[in-house]
């Protein structure tokens, strides 16, 4: 599989799959880490005088009225900032107007294609790697660089099919992602799991492929009242995962000393931050009470076995984080993590989004979500093994 410094791409149409996916709120960017992330590749490709054709999706487009709040303008501007260089937008995903735009591309000048999936309002042509879709999308470049790692699970017509027709390799956030993700494959032990979020069916795969690697499975979030649930315990009104019954119990059953549950959550009556709440044993849970965070007792177990870590993989807040109420216990076993500098990867999504305050002491934070989960799954990736 080629990287991004194996090609020559001086003077040459760079067409760049990006991950733009950022969350936008009227117009305001609220969280700009993925166009961060892009930056290293992109810069390199301007220090090589290539000429930059960017793409992204931003969002899901199922009618019409999704078109506008899911365009990449805001994303162009931001981008134009961050690199203080200007980005021209071109608002559409086909056609004259693009194809002009390219040809009169001077060496560094970069574009943004408006949001790929804008073909999704048509036979969803994006999503489902429309073969002639891709096959144009390539005949506006000279080589094809993917560095959108939170789609390389997905087999897209900007990913799998542009690759089809070009010279095609990584680019740096990719390849810094794979070369984070595979130590797991080897890690120096002992090598603990922290698993959080609310569904155990999310995490089935993860826990089969990493129970006979990890010394330890560390659980939390709305999916320990599934794994509860099935040990007997009353949860009360906690998210239980019903149909993920019988694999908690058979896995508990396979790897008793290797699934670590709460001993005590922080309760309350109502899914939210204003509801009177305590800390209970997990005996005591009551019918009308749901947990949404771990306990006290609980934080200071999992620390006891954390303390001898060499690597700890963490996928999924431990509670509610986004409840000032729930936040504890994420918070405070991420600052047993960096305090005790712990070598430490969150494995995308949420957790990514709670440890914001401590990115820069962690040894690597996945900017993707589901393409991290299938990647710590052992599953093939589609974007990737089109480089292959």
């Amino acid at each position: 599989m080629k990287k991004l410094k194996d090609l020559n791409i001086k003077g040459k149409k760079v067409l760049i799959r990006c991950d733009f996916n950022v969350p936008i709120k009227n117009g305001k960017i609220l969280d700009d880490t993925r166009i961060k992330a892009s930056l290293q590749t992109i810069n390199y490709c301007l220090e090589q005088k290539a000429k930059i054709i960017l793409f992204s999706h931003l969002g899901r487009i199922k009618e019409k009225s999704d078109l506008e709040k899911n365009s990449l303008l805001p994303v162009a501007k931001r981008l134009e900032k961050l690199l203080n260089k200007k980005v021209i937008f071109i608002n559409e995903t086909r056609g004259e107007k693009l194809e002009k735009a390219i040809d009169n591309l001077h060496e560094k000048d970069i574009i943004l294609v408006q949001n790929t999936r804008y073909e999704d309002l048509d036979g969803k042509k994006e999503s489902s790697n429309d073969k002639e879709l891709g096959k144009y999308w390539a005949s506006l470049g000279d080589v094809f660089i993917n560095d959108a790692f939170g789609t390389i699970h997905r087999a897209h017509a900007s990913n799998v099919g542009i690759a089809s027709h070009l010279e095609s390799a990584i680019g740096f956030l990719v390849e810094k992602e794979l070369n984070a993700l595979s130590y797991l494959n080897k890690p120096n032990k002992p090598f603990i799991v922290i698993l959080g979020g609310a569904k155990v069916s999310d995490k089935i795969g993860v826990i089969e492929n990493l129970v006979t690697k990890a010394d330890y499975i560390l659980i939390g979030g709305g999916m320990a009242f599934t794994f509860l649930q099935s040990e007997g315990y009353n949860v009360g009104n906690s998210l239980v995962d019903y149909e993920s019954i019988d694999f908690c119990t058979k896995i508990l059953n396979e790897y008793p000393n290797k699934i670590l549950l709460p001993i005590d959550v922080n309760v309350t009556t109502e899914y939210s931050n204003d509801t009177e709440n305590e800390v209970k044993d997990i005996t005591d849970i009551t019918d009308e009470q749901m947990g949404l965070d771990i306990g006290e007792k609980t934080i200071k177990l999992y620390k006891k076995y954390l303390k001898d870590a060499k690597t700890v993989l963490w996928n999924g807040p431990l509670g509610v984080y986004e409840f000032s109420k729930y936040k504890k216990g994420t918070k405070k076993i991420l600052e047993f993590l960096v305090k005790n500098e712990i070598k430490t990867i969150l494995g995308g999504g949420d957790i990514v989004a709670a440890a914001s305050s401590f990115k820069d002491k962690i040894y690597h934070a996945s900017t993707g979500g589901g393409a991290t989960l299938e990647y710590l799954e052992g599953k093939k990736l589609p974007g990737l093994e089109i480089l292959k």
